[in-house]
């Protein structure tokens, strides 16, 4: 899908991981995972592209840079995980609480609560 790079997904992921929260983060790595994975159908690959896409594009419905600017893109990422819910599996989860861990510690509540 144009727009999305696995280049431009871990540096957006990086560079905005706190201010976009937790939430979002987590979020957005469990549909990544998903992609991954070979099991996932490539229709539902197709509408996780899309949202990963929305997310990594600097053009939105609400500025990023903005107070609540990430909104828009839960929503999108929201959306995308209903529409898929059946292909994320908890091993996707998993992977993505590891990674949120392992770049921000144990603490649940260390990412986004400031």
């Amino acid at each position: 899908m144009e727009g999305f790079t696995e280049e431009s997904f871990w540096s957006k992921i990086k560079k905005y991981a706190i201010m976009a929260g937790r939430e979002v983060i987590e979020l957005a790595l469990k549909l990544y995972y998903a992609t991954l994975d070979s099991d996932t159908p490539a229709w539902a690959k197709t509408v996780i592209t899309g949202a990963l896409a929305y997310f990594i594009l600097p053009v939105d419905a609400v500025p990023d840079l903005l107070p609540g600017g990430y909104v828009d893109d839960l929503g999108a990422l929201a959306a995308a995980a209903a529409t898929v819910s059946a292909h994320i599996k908890e091993e996707h989860a998993a992977k993505a609480r590891e990674t949120l861990k392992r770049w921000f510690g144990g603490d649940d509540n260390s990412l986004g609560s400031e």
